[in-house]
């Protein structure tokens, strides 16, 4: 299995949502534009979040490849938070999705067009944020 934050990583009392866990034991890590993000790369984005967002629990699971948007846990699942790493304190979040598998279905549709897109099939829309946005 691909490796995740450790429980001594992890904020108190945080479990991943087993639903995500299942798609990484799939091997589901890949969804161009978005990646899971395991081992070396996700311990420096979690660590970069934390310092950047001091005042906030991101755990972070995916991240795309064509901008700084990171998808996260909040620090009570099961819901996603999409950050928008390195922008102000205050302003980083950029959408939200009501559990795990509302984030995989978007990311889903994000894949599709990525690859219509790539194939040359002239069907692709550009980047489209299918995120609910974030409110207050």
């Amino acid at each position: 299995m691909a490796e995740l934050l450790t429980s001594d990583d992890l904020p108190p009392g945080f479990d991943y949502p087993p639903e995500f866990v299942r798609i990484v034991e799939l091997g589901l890590t890949s969804l161009e534009p978005w990646e899971m993000l395991t081992g070396e790369e996700l311990r420096r984005v979690y660590s970069g979040l934390r310092k950047r967002y001091p005042d906030q629990v991101y755990v972070p699971f995916a991240a795309r490849q064509d901008n700084d948007d990171i998808a996260c846990c909040p620090g009570s699942c099961p819901g996603a938070i999409i950050v928008h790493d390195f922008a102000s304190p205050g302003w980083e979040r950029q959408g939200q999705a009501s559990s795990f598998h509302a984030w995989l279905r978007a990311a889903l549709e994000d894949c599709i067009e990525w690859g219509e897109e790539e194939l040359g099939l002239g069907r692709a829309t550009g980047w489209v944020n299918r995120f609910n946005p974030v409110l207050g």
